[in-house]
Order: C-alpha cells, then sequence, then structure tokens
C-alpha cells in the first residue's frame, strides 16, 4: 500500500493486463501484496479473534456474525472493516490497529496463511469450494478494478486463481492447525446448511455468552436477505474511498454479499477441469483428498 498516496488519476482495467498494472498502482507492488505479509508489530491479545478464510470464503459473513454477537447487533457502522479492522491494510486506511474496540473481545479481519498470521490470539475461519471461490473473486473484481464485461470469467479465474495457487496454500496451513484450541476451522457449505449450529459453534469459540434472544438476532443480522438489506455496509467501503479518490470510477456495484449460494458460477467445464487438476497436485497429492467435498467431510465428524 506504499504508493495508495502517491497514484495519481486511474481507471477500470479493460485486461488482465491493464488490472496487473492497475493492481501495482494500488497496493505498491502486485495484485497479492494486500494479502502478504501483516501490520507491522501488531501483536494480537490472547482473546483477539481474527477471521482469516482465503478471499471471498465467507469472511464478511463470520465478520458480520461475529460483531453482531459482540455487540448484541451494532450496525452503525459504515464498513463493517472498521469495526473489525482489516489487519493487512489498516494503516493505509486509517484506522488504528492496536486502538480499543466497542465491544469486547476485539475482532479481526485477514486472509493471511497459518505460516504469516501473527501469532497469540484465537483465529476462526471458513474454507469454500475453489470454483466458488475464483468465480466469487471475479464477480467482485468486475465493476471496481475491471471494466464490466472487459474480461471473461474464465481468463480472470486461470490469471487470477489457477495461475497463483495461493488458495491451496492457505487451504493446507489452515488444515494442518485445525485442530488446535486456539483454531476453529469450518466450512462454507456447512455454515450455509446450517447457520444455527455456526451461531453456537462461533459464540462458544469466542466465549460469548448466547441466549435464544441472542441466537434469534444474530441469525438475523447474519442472513442474506437482512446483510443484501445493507450491503453499503459490507463493499469495503473504506478501501473503496481510497480508490476512487485515485480516481476510479465511482458507483460500481461489487459488494462482497452477493448470492451466498453453492455452485452459482458460471465457470466452463474446461476450466473446471483444470481447477480440479490443480486440486489433485495441490491437495490430494500431500493429504490424499480427492475432491473439495471429500475434504470438508472430515470437518462433520
Amino acid at each position: 500500500m506504499s504508493t495508495l498516496q502517491r497514484a495519481k488519476s486511474l481507471q477500470r482495467a479493460k485486461s488482465l493486463a491493464e488490472y496487473h498494472e492497475l493492481s501495482k498502482a494500488i497496493f505498491g507492488g502486485s495484485e497479492k501484496d494486500e494479502a502478504s505479509s501483516p501490520a507491522p508489530d501488531f501483536v494480537p491479545r490472547p482473546g483477539d479473534i481474527i477471521i482469516t478464510p482465503y478471499s471471498k470464503s465467507g469472511t464478511t459473513w463470520l465478520q458480520q456474525m461475529f460483531h453482531t454477537l459482540r455487540t448484541g447487533g451494532d450496525m452503525d457502522f459504515p464498513d463493517i472493516s472498521a469495526v473489525v479492522p482489516w489487519i493487512e491494510i489498516s494503516g493505509a486506511i486509517g484506522i488504528d490497529i492496536d486502538a480499543e474496540q466497542r465491544a469486547e473481545p476485539r475482532g479481526f479481519k485477514s486472509h493471511l496463511p497459518w505460516d504469516k498470521i501473527p501469532k497469540g490470539g484465537k483465529y476462526l475461519l471458513s474454507v469454500r469450494n475453489p470454483a466458488d471461490v475464483a468465480y466469487s473473486l471475479f464477480k467482485f473484481m468486475e465493476g471496481w478494478f475491471i471494466e464490466p464485461g472487459a474480461v471473461a470469467a474464465d481468463d480472470f479465474a486461470r490469471e487470477m486463481f489457477i495461475k497463483p495457487a495461493n488458495y491451496y496454500h492457505h487451504l493446507k496451513s489452515w488444515w494442518e492447525v485445525r485442530e488446535r484450541d486456539d483454531v476453529l476451522l469450518m466450512a462454507y457449505e456447512h455454515m450455509l446448511a446450517n447457520p444455527e449450529d455456526t451461531i453456537r459453534r462461533v459464540a462458544t469459540f469466542a466465549d460469548i455468552e448466547l441466549d435464544d434472544e441472542l441466537l434469534a438476532l444474530t441469525l438475523e443480522h447474519s442472513s442474506l436477505p437482512f446483510m443484501l438489506q445493507y450491503k453499503d455496509r459490507f463493499d469495503d467501503a473504506l478501501l473503496r474511498d481510497v480508490t476512487e479518490k485515485m480516481g476510479l470510477p465511482t458507483g460500481s456495484d461489487s459488494a462482497k454479499v452477493r448470492v451466498g449460494k453453492v455452485g452459482a458460477h458460471t465457470l466452463s467445464p474446461e476450466v473446471l477441469d483444470e481447477i480440479n487438476a490443480q486440486w489433485q497436485a495441490e491437495v490430494t497429492a500431500s493429504l490424499g483428498f480427492m475432491s473439495y467435498d471429500d475434504m470438508i467431510a472430515e470437518l462433520q465428524t
């Protein structure tokens, strides 16, 4: 983020090459820099909850669920990351990462793998099917960083998901520590199937007392209809404000809250085959799971 203040006027990318250049201008290196290193000198407290899925794997949903549980339904914020700060970019958007928060325990967002996350807190995350992640990343960037219609979903998936392979490092790093007492790893698909159980597990993990009233409130406030109603609170408004001041057009609709479904993508069979082949090389070869579904089945045992 070191070049944020030095960048001049920017326009949405009309190609993947332009997208790479735009990312460099915004993040001061490559498009992966915003998730490559933690905030300098940040040391979590033992009770801090760090919500750290891979991008587009349920982060915002968990932020909203956690914040509702600890506050009893607070919605007085412009952006969820104003009250559950994003560790990697907090300094660039003017947030003091070490400040006290509205309620205990403190909560933070991150996309870091286990080997890079600041140690000392408690780590809450969800994993998600790689094809859904790839497509959701595309839809989020289209209209904000990428001109709508300029880049095909398949091309984006190949260049920005399959080629970097960051998803697999993140997944395997957290899978290997999933049984630690300070880690709660869940599957996005299981969360959708049983939101009440998910809320109970999050409350227990965060040491938040849960009664029937708070459970009902959290079910409502973390539901798709509610979050769509307030989707302006879940669209990276603080970072969006910075990019708009740099010249990116305003008025895009690439909010993080979109459809909340499993398999809601339009990737081609060829790209899905490529993702499956990469799964075999990255996950099956090292952990033995033939598919994503096989892997998350273990989380239900």
